[in-house]
């Protein structure tokens, strides 16, 4: 799903696969993709890959593209997932709305029971499927080992009792657990997958979709390959711990157009359609947790502050932190398509937002631990408005009037009484420049009673107006500030890696061992006025201090600011020292 041209770079293998079919006009040189989340969680930053994947396919080959929700558990769907997921998905840019270009429509796995129910109705008349007795233990305990064949004692019992048994599960007349439905294919079989698998399980729970209607359930795996062909999908692309089902899959179509023809004219009817599944690697972050099961309990054990919390790995919260979709577009662009599962570097994506916000971001003046300057030799009642560029990269952005006066505010890690060698910002008896406007040179601070610094006293050189002096002398450190009258206030919560490790977990079993106390810290900032009213959802370059953006609990009288990411990768810098 590259905003470029995917000529402009070797094409991957499923592209390669792409080609291949439409010179052999396999599909009728058709390309059709879908994206089949089940909605029993938000999307995370892995789904992102898949959903580029598939939508890219679609847009480069002038085909169409498909969500597709996988509903078969009511007992962890909710309609607050369906509705977050096609919200994310059109954010990242892959519109699957029949009107845009590529759109192939909004399908849900449940719209296809009564479909997936007949097609188990034949297997057992094919002799192909069985109603089973054993309970979900049952079945596990005689599944057997390698060279060690598993056991059901169910599998030959007559079409005629499963048929009424599959019928009497669908009226509701038997308990959870009770019963399932299991395909017939090879108890032997090396690839556990084929060793009779459950097709349907019994559960009385109310479905988002089909209410009340059924009480019984397709799997996952049966559901799969059916979704795909009833929609016409010619590349079914899949990540890799798919692999060892597709097996399955193209047993359960070929079972079923077992018996059918191309012109209907069989017993079973017309031949089904079958797609070709495609595996590939997923996308791995480190330092990042993407299992939604484990999401969710961070959320229910109140790790975290919901789903959209900027610190998760998911969609909602990468966009509520800040994250553009044109960044993660271009990483998964970068990153690549292969079959070799690894760990990709978090920095990686930290990167891409700061190279696309760097080009559109505004530069403000925002002081996030304020400590107060005053200027003895600046007339009391003056203000002076210095012209700051909006944003170097790009001179059509213009400038901005900033307020000069006699208080000022700067970084309390701008000044040090005692400073190291190498501390080129301010201190006793040093120059700097602050930042559009002039050279101030430290003279003397004010303490508190505990012996802390809480002023710091300087003079300015007023023939430096602007930033340089006439007489050519050079300064090496130069600071921002914004001037205490004019200042706005502004809570700023500082997020950082939700994780230390770089794979959670790894160490103690235990992902939440790893968890960062320092995730999240709040301070309470104080912004150049013309961030007043920042509208929300917008992202500015708060400058030497990193990319900030409008928290939708911000109000106007209570501006909030998320940092989306410092200006420099600060963990490559504490990896490099040890």
């Amino acid at each position: 799903m590259a905003d470029h041209d995917s000529t402009t770079r070797p094409l991957n293998f499923i592209e390669q696969i792409v080609e291949a079919d439409n010179a052999s006009g396999k599909w009728g040189g058709r390309v059709h993709t879908r994206f089949p989340p089940e909605p029993n969680g938000y999307l995370h930053i892995g789904h992102a890959k898949s959903i580029c994947l598939n939508y890219g396919l679609a847009k480069n080959y002038g085909g169409k593209f498909n969500l597709r929700f996988d509903d078969t558990n009511p007992a962890k769907e909710e309609q607050e997932y369906v509705d977050a997921i096609k919200e994310d998905v059109l954010w990242l840019g892959a519109d699957f709305r029949p009107n845009s270009p590529h759109g192939g429509g909004l399908f849900l796995a449940s719209d296809y029971f009564e479909q997936m129910y007949s097609f188990a109705l034949e297997l057992i008349r094919k002799g192909k499927a069985y109603v089973c007795d054993l309970s979900a233990e049952e079945v596990a305990a005689r599944r057997g080992k390698p060279g060690i064949p598993a056991t059901s004692p169910f599998r030959d019992r007559p079409t005629e009792e499963s048929l009424r048994l599959i019928a009497e599960m669908k009226d509701g007349r038997h308990p959870n657990g009770s019963k399932s439905v299991r395909a017939r294919i090879d108890l032997a079989s090396p690839n556990f997958n084929l060793r009779d698998p459950v097709m349907y399980r019994i559960l009385h729970e109310s479905h988002h979709n089909t209410g009340t209607k059924w009480c019984i359930y397709p799997m996952y795996d049966w559901a799969h390959g059916f979704e795909d062909s009833l929609e016409g999908i010619t590349h079914s692309i899949c990540t890799l711990e798919f692999e060892d089902h597709r097996p399955l899959y193209d047993w359960f179509i070929n079972a079923v157009n077992e018996g059918r023809t191309p012109d209907g004219s069989g017993p079973y009817g017309k031949i089904i359609h079958h797609a070709q599944q495609i595996e590939f690697a997923k996308f791995r972050p480190t330092y990042t947790v993407l299992s939604k099961r484990n999401l969710l309990k961070m959320v229910t054990d109140g790790v975290v502050k919901g789903w959209d919390d900027p610190r998760m790995p998911t969609i909602r919260g990468m966009r509520r932190r800040g994250y553009t979709p044109e960044s993660i577009r271009t990483l998964m662009e970068e990153v690549g398509v292969t079959k070799v599962e690894s760990f990709i570097d978090i920095g990686r994506l930290e990167n891409a937002i700061r190279n696309d916000l760097n080009k559109k971001a505004p530069r403000r003046m925002a002081v996030l631990r304020p400590l107060k300057v005053v200027i003895e030799n600046y007339p009391d009642n003056q203000v002076e408005h210095f012209d700051a560029q909006n944003n170097p990269e790009d001179p059509a952005a213009g400038t901005r009037k900033v307020p000069f006066s006699k208080v000022l505010y700067i970084e309390r890690d701008d000044f040090m009484e005692n400073p190291p060698k190498k501390f080129f910002r301010l201190a006793p008896g040093t120059e700097v420049r602050f930042r559009w406007a002039y050279f101030l040179k430290c003279t003397g601070v004010v303490k508190n009673d505990a012996g802390e610094v809480v002023e710091v006293r300087c003079t300015y050189d007023p023939a430096t107006k602007g930033g340089d002096a006439p007489d050519g002398r050079k300064v090496k450190g130069t600071i921002h500030w914004v001037s205490a009258a004019h200042a706005i206030d502004a809570e700023v919560r500082l997020f950082d890696r939700l994780f230390t490790a770089e794979e959670p977990g790894k160490r103690t079993g235990n992902y939440m061992d790893d968890l960062n106390p320092n995730s999240l810290e709040v301070v309470h900032a104080k912004l150049e006025p013309s961030l007043a009213g920042s509208p929300g959802g917008a992202s500015y370059q708060f400058e030497r201090m990193g990319y900030f953006h409008v928290d939708q609990d911000s109000t106007p009288a209570h501006l909030v600011f998320n940092r989306t990411v410092t200006l420099k990768d600060t963990w490559a810098k504490v990896a490099s020292q040890g």
